[in-house]
């Protein structure tokens, strides 16, 4: 299936933008886990991939979003964001997600890509503001693909996205960066009321017959301000979205993304490994999207986030703590250790609303990917490959 999806995006995309993808983030992205590791042997933690939310504003209002999108506007300048990504280069990094509230409200956002060609980005969006003069941009700049969150059919889209008319609006930015000839992805967050409509092959026949390129499930977290619990998936489910991953990656010509797994089936989480890090619309450095505290800036010492990271006494303990517990997600499975976390460095909440620890407090343990004796390895080739070395545990877990 590797090699039908190739030949399906040599006939839809556009050459230059798959050649972007191959260098920037194919081959540049490899070179930069290679030096990441290296540093590991130094005691060096310093992500090859950053997730940065540039902007809090959404035109949504997602059930679970723990993005405070009411809040008076906070976003990343376009000079804070040009000297980060600067100095992540300095060190080997190449790849970022552009994460929001809605990246695509930020007023700079075109600029931030163009301004580093030799990059590669991924944009986190719900795709409402994405219409043939946005996408013809990106074609031009190039460097780019956008991530589409789908969240169900209509009724549910609605439900779960706090609007009406979501899902249309949606296809219709799909649309458009299809036509586009942009590398599209599609992402969803699956959870109790969307479980038996999206992780079904029909479900992603329907992509690819829209010319969707790859599709990335997340299971659904009870975090944040309205966290929804009854909406987490059971453990049999969170088995299930993994089972439906590894087949759908050996059975259908569409990339099929998922970050919580190694080549044998066992979880890990990403920021345990060390291998990302989030910055907020404030500029806060957390460990990841879901743990809203921080004790450093990306001003900090000048700007050079890389000194900032390799020294942070709370990522580094957020790493070891987390790893030490689980494989799997330390805030579902173990919110009582993230408080410990939280309180013994002093970490400051976040958010816009001050309610972080209230809302640690009043989680109660859940599932998460951790499933010990019931891994699912991969079975295709090329994603066990990859996967085996350029996205594993580093030794966090031994």
């Amino acid at each position: 299936m590797v090699l039908a999806l190739g030949m399906r995006m040599l006939r839809t995309t556009d050459p230059r933008l798959l050649w972007k993808f191959g260098y920037n983030f194919g081959f540049k992205g490899m070179l930069s886990v290679q030096r990441f590791k290296k540093r590991l042997k130094k005691g060096e933690v310093f992500p090859p991939f950053l997730y940065i939310s540039i902007i809090n504003s959404c035109n949504l209002r997602c059930t679970g979003c723990w993005v405070d999108v009411g809040a008076p506007q906070a976003k990343i300048s376009f000079e804070e964001m040009d000297r980060l990504i600067k100095n992540a280069k300095r060190h080997g990094n190449v790849f970022f997600g552009i994460l929001g509230g809605e990246p695509f409200v930020h007023p700079d956002l075109m600029r931030i890509l163009a301004a580093h060609p030799d990059c590669y980005f991924q944009i986190f969006t719900n795709g409402q503001f994405i219409d043939d003069e946005a996408a013809r941009e990106m074609r031009r700049i190039g460097n780019a693909t956008p991530l589409i969150s789908v969240e169900g059919n209509e009724v549910v889209s609605d439900q779960r996205r706090g609007r009406e008319g979501v899902l249309n609006k949606t296809l219709a930015g799909i649309e458009a960066c299809v036509r586009n000839r942009l590398i599209t992805g599609v992402a969803t967050s699956v959870c109790r009321t969307n479980f038996d409509d999206l992780v079904q092959e029909s479900w992603v026949d329907e992509q690819i017959r829209l010319g969707v390129h790859y599709v990335w499930f997340h299971t659904y977290r009870a975090v944040g301000p309205d966290a929804a619990p009854d909406l987490a998936l059971t453990r049999e489910q969170v088995r299930e979205v993994r089972r439906f991953g590894v087949e759908t990656r050996r059975k259908k010509a569409i990339g099929f993304v998922d970050a919580y797994w190694d080549h044998e089936g066992r979880a890990l989480c990403p920021a345990a490994t060390g291998i990302s890090h989030h910055v907020s619309p404030w500029g806060d450095i957390e460990p990841c999207p879901i743990v809203q505290f921080a004790n450093e800036k990306i001003g900090d010492n000048g700007g050079d986030i890389y000194k900032t990271m390799v020294e942070s006494p709370l990522l580094e303990d957020f790493r070891k703590s987390a790893a030490g517990a689980t494989r799997g997600c330390v805030v579902l499975e173990r919110p009582d250790l993230l408080k410990k976390i939280v309180e013994r460095n002093g970490a400051s909440d976040t958010t816009a609303r001050g309610l972080a620890m209230q809302e640690l407090e009043g989680m109660q343990p859940r599932n998460s990917q951790h499933d010990p004796k019931n891994e699912i390895p991969e079975d295709q080739w090329f994603y066990r490959f990859a996967k085996k070395n350029w996205f594993f545990g580093f030794g966090a877990y031994s």
